[in-house]
């Protein structure tokens, strides 16, 4: 998939790590953004206050007024690197939204209509995506790397009359729109070119709305919007099956902010950095819509490839990730400091500075501070969500002075169901449930562990055209069927462990969770990415072997294999690999022991949020 070919992190920089002014602990304590790092006893164990917000109009209205002199996007015009940030106040954002939503409905003749949204994360994406929600129609994000013959299939599938596009999806758009006579009109952003035929630029109708508001229009702005009302539909990812439409509401996406806010204390001065697809409800709602209630700002990342880059100059405070952009960014610093030569000094100051603060004095952010840098300089805080991430990275981010939260939930949920609370992290959890939520396990076995049920004010209405999968999903008495298998502890920490369209079920009745096996092999050194599935014996094989055979799809991590062997044949790659997987076999249960071993050249196929589409890895001939 493209979007990790670009994913090439340069090496950190640390050439002045020392234990400078050691001598002065006392002296280094740390203000902040005026934000206390040394918690008063008196406040753990609590929540922050709760915002109780019903539809995103609500936010908008609030945030445009409350905080117009601040700044909400950050974004290199064009996605130009070489060039500067351009800044847009939440006052310049709410003008053009209300100024386009105006023009859509009146100039263009779009009320009540379903608009597709495709491209990369821009501001005008923003702009399109609260102008549609707050009074236009029902907005349907869509995933910029799917193929041409997907984009006009889900365009199809929605019914969409407009599509508002980027620049970098012209070439694509123009190849399917002769087969998509049901659409009024094509938007691009960034263009001022009027309408010609189906086509108009994103300027121009802002343009028009500006026209229309200025001469007293303000139908856009008194639609009143029912909390229930099917307003956005967003399709899966299709990591096990082929994509559903998911139909969330305006109370759907209101109770992220709601919950979140329970869980997380975000500030004005907060920056968040914007580095996964809008076309996702984790971005969309949780990325987008809570730092713009909290009157804080979103700097975009123009592509993975800028990332470091992109926080240097940006510096961000907060960023939402998945485990594999995490762990991809721990893998590489710590790599640069090993270069380094500073791995002793560094596990010294770990040791040291978390003695430090268990007795009230913390110095992490004083004495980590090149760290820091290399992220921008004010990293405060990194929640993750759609897959478990290995617990010793979020344990180090915690090390180094950064709260690392972890948020489980599905596009079903809108997305978030679950996170840990600020207070109490519990690294290697996918967080409590959130207050508005009960989640529960569906016959658990001797482990406690069964199919988590989530019945939350977040979950979605249905999904789109499917009453018969809706049914299947979600009981009599209002709970999703997840298909996530795992257990609750003792305080309502949940714990995920695997699929349950994932699992290989043995012929003697034991299930196996690729997910648990494939974290193994990934920490293995000379492996980049696996993954785990029970691959049908031949045809030609013995009539009695029936037992689906457990086996491991292999990415070798060929960088770090050169570095540890030299120059060496696929054939001798092969062997040191099936070697690691030997030693993984010996501290698993036999019948989970891995049978045989596929090298897979290139990248696995995968999500915008960097799952495996399993399904295609498995169909792969």
């Amino acid at each position: 998939m493209r979007i990790l070919r670009d994913f090439k992190l340069p090496d950190f920089k640390f050439p002045k790590m020392k234990m400078e002014g050691m001598e002065n602990i006392q002296e280094m304590q740390v203000n902040y953004d005026k934000i206390d790092q040394i918690k008063d006893k008196k406040s753990k164990n609590k929540y922050y206050e709760e915002t109780h917000y019903k539809t995103v109009k609500e936010i908008f209205k609030r945030s445009i007024e409350k905080y117009k002199n601040n700044i909400y996007i950050l974004e290199r015009p064009n996605h130009d690197h070489k060039a500067k940030f351009e800044e847009f106040t939440y006052e310049r954002f709410g003008n053009d939204v209300i100024n386009l939503g105006t023009g859509l409905m009146k100039y263009l003749n779009l009320p009540n209509e379903r608009i597709v949204i495709i491209g990369e994360n821009t501001y005008y994406w923003y702009v399109s995506y609260f102008s549609i929600l707050c009074g236009v129609g029902i907005a349907v994000p869509v995933d910029k790397e799917l193929p041409n013959n997907e984009i006009e299939n889900v365009i199809k599938r929605s019914h969409a009359a407009a599509v508002i596009y980027s620049k970098k999806k012209k070439d694509a758009i123009d190849k399917i729109k002769d087969n998509l006579p049901m659409v009024k009109y094509f938007i691009e952003m960034n263009s001022d070119e009027g309408v010609q035929g189906r086509d108009v630029g994103i300027e121009h109708v802002i343009a028009e709305g500006k026209k229309l508001t200025d001469a007293g229009n303000t139908e856009y702005m008194d639609v009143e919007i029912n909390p229930e009302e099917f307003k956005f539909l967003i399709f899966t990812s299709g990591t096990t099956s082929q994509a559903k439409g998911v139909m969330l509401c305006h109370r759907n996406l209101a109770e992220n902010v709601n919950a979140v806010s329970k869980y997380v204390k975000i500030y004005e001065s907060d920056r968040f950095f914007s580095v996964l697809p809008l076309h996702h409800t984790y971005e969309s709602s949780i990325g987008a819509l809570l730092p713009f209630a909290n009157g804080s700002s979103v700097a975009i990342c123009g592509g993975l490839r800028y990332i470091v880059p992109d926080m240097q100059e940006s510096k961000p405070t907060a960023m939402l990730a998945v485990p594999l952009l995490v762990e991809s960014l721990y893998k590489k610093i710590n790599q640069s400091i090993e270069k380094s030569g500073k791995s002793g000094l560094v596990n010294s100051m770990l040791h040291l500075t978390n003695a430090l603060k268990s007795v009230g004095i913390d110095i992490k952010r004083k004495v980590f501070k090149e760290i820091y840098d290399n992220l921008g300089g004010n990293m405060r805080i990194i929640v993750s969500a759609a897959a478990p991430i290995d617990k010793k990275v979020g344990i180090w981010l915690q090390n180094i002075g950064i709260t690392f939260l972890q948020g489980y939930g599905l596009t079903e949920t809108a997305p978030i169901s679950a996170l840990t609370p600020e207070y109490k992290t519990a690294v290697g959890s996918a967080g409590k449930a959130i207050v508005q939520a009960d989640i529960k396990v569906k016959d658990p076995n001797e482990n406690g562990e069964g199919e988590i049920l989530i019945k939350t004010p977040t979950l979605m209405m249905g999904y789109y055209e499917d009453e018969e999968e809706t049914k299947k999903v979600i009981d009599e008495d209002g709970y999703f069927n997840s298909g996530d298998i795992g257990y609750i502890d003792e305080e309502g920490y949940i714990y995920i462990t695997g699929r349950s369209k994932n699992v290989i079920v043995t012929q003697n009745g034991k299930n196996i969770y690729p997910e648990e096996i494939e974290m193994m092999l990934d920490k293995v050194e000379e492996i980049k990415e696996s993954m785990i599935y029970g691959k049908k014996p031949e045809k030609n094989s013995r009539k009695e072997q029936k037992e689906l055979i457990i086996t491991a799809k292999v990415i070798p991590d060929y960088e770090k294999i050169e570095e540890m062997y030299g120059k060496i044949s696929k054939e001798e790659i092969y062997d040191i690999i099936w070697k690691r997987i030997k030693e993984v076999n010996k501290k698993l249960t036999s019948y989970k022991a891995i049978k045989t071993l596929e090298i897979k050249e290139g990248e696995f196929e995968k999500t915008s949020t960097m799952k495996i589409k399993r399904y295609k890895e498995i169909n792969q001939k």
